[in-house]
């Protein structure tokens, strides 16, 4: 009997031993906490299982005691163990290639490691980037990291100061689609006017909220409007926000320009420019960052907050020896008496969540969101009583009204004043989604994502100078603009390992609603008190006194618009492993918006895997951009530059009878065909090389038109007659401009670890080239070489083909040993050619930069071009770092360590007209920027596990 009780007990532990069981497996990275998708998971000795989905979540069916072997690409392979347990979690430890190097950008399906997909994607790390370099903000960074990624800080450039937008490519910012956690960011509601890179375009400000939120940016860089929709003619930029838990980073730092060559401080012996200190544009900034779980399922909530506050910079150039020195200008610069970087305050928060509903993770709720308000102070050009009486606050009998505080007076007897133009920027957003995946294998995600954007105008320590006998007030409220977006997003995918080497199809739509709103100043910002001419007692003559808020006049009544409208786009996706080697990308895309009609869009790309580390890829597309509705509603009167002379100039609306009197017609789509060719290359273990070539021939690009002149006798009266008579000159948006960008990336990555020693090299490269193939001229602007010219004159196609520079190459090299490290940043920016208003000749009589030309300093009678040409610079960034603990780290460094700065925004045989460009100050608002070395240091907690 007791045998028998015996054989039967073994009998029912063999069969729990080797019974069957439904066995739920979660994979996480296990530094981040983040689920792995596409991650194999198999019982060990056996070809039995599958890849994790989307959540990092596979069911298997398993013995209670068998060993699951669980591996990845750029993971340590584990081995589990069962022990009779329905659920587990699985923690996978990051080698040679970490979570950085794989990339959902691009592609319906898993996430592929980097190299292997079928376009090229940049992948940066923010924490492992941002902290050893004197930048402050994600947009620089981003600067010297990605090969065509390019922006210009601006000055004198009215709202553009505020705000620093990015383009790839050479494009527009806003012919780039940005993305958070996959979902479609809103732009800004602010588009670029006078002095602006991007003239006539918006875009998204990437700066809008925390860098501390980011734990990576994934950077597509081809074409994907059949993929993501409008916008994705550049490329696509997604924001990848962290997913930490229980850990605590808190990042701190100051900077500032230490510029011994061109402080303004230096040259201010008789009070003829405002200066600050010695080391100026000082930046403090503090981020903080930290995670909770939520549930007993995986769940989390992550929460960055940052404060930034950054003071103005100062800068001009010297008159001594100006016919000898080259780095010196012949003439006090009286019209950017204040010319350098704005002021800023900034402080933002955001957070990223995730909660499962269940065990198994089915399904999973998500949400993530913030806000950011910015505070910014710039200097508009400057004003002198001398030369420009009517802008100045006088008296009834024409004489001056001193105003403390605001009226400067140098040593040569010049009164002078500069306006500031202010502006309170606010950016709100949130995203709630649901997704899961149903018994069939099918993914899916639902969500709405809003976003809304405040652009509001302030002008101070200026006049309007049509209150005859009033000095006040001196602070006005000029307005604004808000943006506003919603976006419903619903994605399925599937994934059919039967077909081929497996088939992955995705299909979706999309439901977007804009509004967009201009409201208008108080009535001292706009209003003109004194139609009509004035007698000034300085100049004995009558003039017409400056209305509104100089600097940034006010937002007035005409201005006021409330517009929105609503498109509907459904895409379908195809990604098909042909073969082992062969990866095969097809995707369609069809949208109607409510506002300008339909369009369709389709793309194919291809990757072959010639060897285990060497990759082919190409890809061939049609892409298309939506006019924004910033750019048909838009309108305003303000201070621009024509003739050498500030004027009041009327941007017109798209539905302006301004504009249809001249022309032009109802704005509609920029279209474009992309195409690139390209291969990845791993020669050796830890070195990476990729080369991608590219085209994107874009036709009918929006942009702004040059400054008509009301009283150009050579326009159609139809036409001058609608200007309105407080504008000298009006301008439009329009489809003018034809374009093709032909260029080259190039990325080579090196990293070695050996004991406790590591090197990191990063060569990160782009040449481009862009042609302007047509320029389409309304009829009504036709009739003349002159009225064509004016359109879009060479100086606006010169401003146009420096979108980016002809080449750029940045060089990181990165040495640690112990505690210690040091490394530097070596970025070569390529020679980028601007152009003047020019002198009044016969070609150029507006003085509107129609073949301009000026006079030589040597021979008054011969001109020379009003070109300016800035030539290739190299600019150094060093820095060294000190390890406390693995807690506590120090940078300390400067960027620019050589002090280099652009040549003169002047043509070297004609210094005398120096300031005839578009910033009004010795240099144009180029990549590198002017404000020389720049010293920082850091200190980073990681506080927690």
């Amino acid at each position: 009997m007791k045998k028998i009780i015996l054989l039967l007990s073994i009998t029912f532990i063999s069969v729990l031993l080797y019974a069957q069981q439904a066995i739920t497996v979660k994979v996480v990275d296990s530094k981040t906490g983040e689920p792995l998708p596409n991650v194999s998971v198999k019982i060990k000795n056996t070809s039995k299982g599958g890849t994790t989905n989307s959540d990092g979540v596979y069911e298997i069916q398993a013995p209670a005691n068998a060993v699951l072997e669980i591996s990845s690409v750029g993971f340590a392979t584990s081995l589990v163990t069962l022990k009779g347990e329905s659920v587990i979690t699985v923690r996978l430890d990051a080698v040679t290639v970490d979570l950085g190097d794989v990339v959902i950008l691009g592609t319906r399906g898993a996430a592929r490691a980097k190299t292997e997909t079928a376009v090229p994607v940049d992948v940066i790390r923010i924490n492992q980037v941002g902290l050893p370099t004197a930048k402050m903000d994600l947009t620089s960074v981003l600067n010297f990291t990605a090969p065509s990624f390019n922006y210009n800080k601006q000055s004198g450039a009215d709202g553009a100061d505020h705000i620093d937008l990015g383009t790839l490519r050479g494009l527009g910012p806003d012919q780039t689609l940005v993305l958070i956690n996959g979902k479609r960011r809103h732009q800004t509601a602010f588009v670029g006017l006078f002095g602006t890179r991007g003239r006539g375009n918006s875009g998204v400000d990437l700066n809008s909220f925390p860098e501390a939120a980011v734990d990576r940016v994934e950077i597509l860089r081809d074409g994907a409007s059949a993929q993501y929709g409008s916008d994705a003619m550049a490329g696509v930029i997604n924001i990848i926000l962290k997913k930490d838990v229980n850990h605590w980073t808190v990042n701190t730092g100051w900077s500032g320009y230490y510029d011994n060559k061109f402080n303004s401080r230096k040259f201010n012996a008789g009070n003829q420019y405002y200066s600050g200190n010695a080391i100026d544009g000082g930046t403090y900034t503090l981020s903080v960052n930290n995670g909770a779980t939520i549930g007993k399922n995986g769940g989390f909530i992550n929460v960055s907050a940052d404060f930034l506050t950054q003071g103005k910079t100062y800068r001009q150039v010297d008159t001594t020896d100006w016919q000898t020195n080259k780095n010196s200008l012949p003439y006090i610069n009286t019209g950017r008496r204040a010319f350098g970087d704005g002021s800023l305050t900034t402080a933002g928060i955001m957070y990223n969540m995730e909660v499962p509903t269940s065990a198994n993770s089915k399904v999973t709720f998500y949400s993530f969101g913030g806000y950011n308000y910015k505070a910014s102070d710039a200097f508009a050009y400057s004003r002198n009583y001398s030369a420009k009486p009517e802008r100045f606050p006088v008296n009834p009998d024409g004489t001056l009204i001193n105003v403390p505080g605001i009226l400067r007076t140098a040593n040569d007897g010049e009164i002078y004043f500069n306006p500031h133009i202010q502006t309170h920027v606010q950016d709100a957003s949130l995203a709630l989604g649901i997704r899961g995946t149903n018994r069939q294998e099918w993914n899916w995600d639902l969500s709405n994502t809003i976003g809304r954007n405040d652009f509001h105008y302030y002008g101070d320590k200026t006049f309007n100078a049509s209150r005859i006998g009033q000095s006040s007030p001196n602070h006005f409220d000029d307005g604004g603009f808000n943006f506003l977006q919603n976006t419903v997003n619903l994605d399925i995918s599937k994934s059919l390992k039967s077909i081929a080497q497996g088939l992955n199809l995705g299909l979706g739509a999309e439901y977007r609603y804009e509004r967009y709103s201009i409201y208008k100043g108080e009535e001292a910002s706009y209003t003109n008190y004194h139609p009509g001419n004035f007698y000034y007692a300085n100049i004995a003559d009558s003039a017409a006194p400056a209305s509104g808020s100089q600097g940034f006049p006010g937002f007035s009544p005409s201005d006021v618009v409330n517009a929105n409208r609503s498109n509907f786009g459904a895409y379908v996706d195809a990604e098909l492993n042909a073969t082992k080697e062969w990866l095969i990308d097809g995707a369609i895309r069809g949208e109607k918006y409510s506002d300008f009609g339909s369009v369709a869009t389709v793309k194919l790309a291809t990757r072959y895997k010639v060897a285990p580390t060497f990759n082919i890829r190409g890809s061939i597309s049609t892409g298309y951009r939506a006019p924004s509705l910033q750019q048909i509603n838009f309108s305003n009167t303000l201070t621009s530059f024509s003739g050498g002379q500030l004027v009041q100039s009327r941007i017109a609306s798209n539905s302006d009878p301004i504009t249809r009197a001249a022309g032009i017609p109802k704005l509609k789509e920029e279209t474009s065909v992309n195409a690139s060719l390209g291969f990845s290359l791993k020669p050796a273990k830890g070195f990476t090389i990729t080369l991608d070539g590219y085209m994107v021939k874009v036709k009918n690009r929006i942009v702004l038109s040059g400054l008509f002149s009301k009283d150009d006798p050579s326009l159609p009266p139809s036409f001058t007659s609608q200007i309105p008579a407080e504008v000298s000159t009006v301008q439009f948006f329009d489809n003018a401009v034809n374009t093709t960008n032909y260029g080259l990336d190039i990325v080579a990555d090196y990293s070695k670890s050996w004991g406790n020693q590591s090197f990191k090299a990063l060569l990160a490269g782009n040449i481009q080239h862009m042609t302007i193939d047509a320029i389409h001229v309304p009829s009504a602007l036709n009739g003349t070489v002159l009225n064509q010219k004016t359109f879009f004159s060479d100086r606006e196609e010169a401003f146009l083909l420096a979108s980016a520079p002809k080449e750029k190459f940045s060089l990181s090299l990165e040495y640690d040993v112990n505690k210690f490290g040091v490394g530097t940043h070596i970025t070569y920016y390529g020679k980028i050619l601007l152009m003047g208003f020019g002198d009044a000749t016969a070609d150029n009589p507006n003085q509107t930069g129609i073949n301009p030309m000026v006079p030589s300093d040597l021979d008054p009678n011969k001109d020379v071009p009003e070109h300016f040409n800035f030539d290739g610079k190299v600019v150094t960034d060093l820095f060294v770092s000190y390890k406390f603990s693995k807690k506590i780290a120090l940078f300390v460094g400067a960027d620019n360590l050589f002090n280099v700065h652009p040549d003169l925004g002047v043509n070297p045989l004609a210094k005398g007209w120096s300031g005839d460009n578009e910033s009004g100050g010795p240099w144009d608002s180029v990549q590198m920027g002017f404000n020389g070395l720049h010293l920082f240091t850091k200190l980073a907690f990681n506080l927690g596990r």
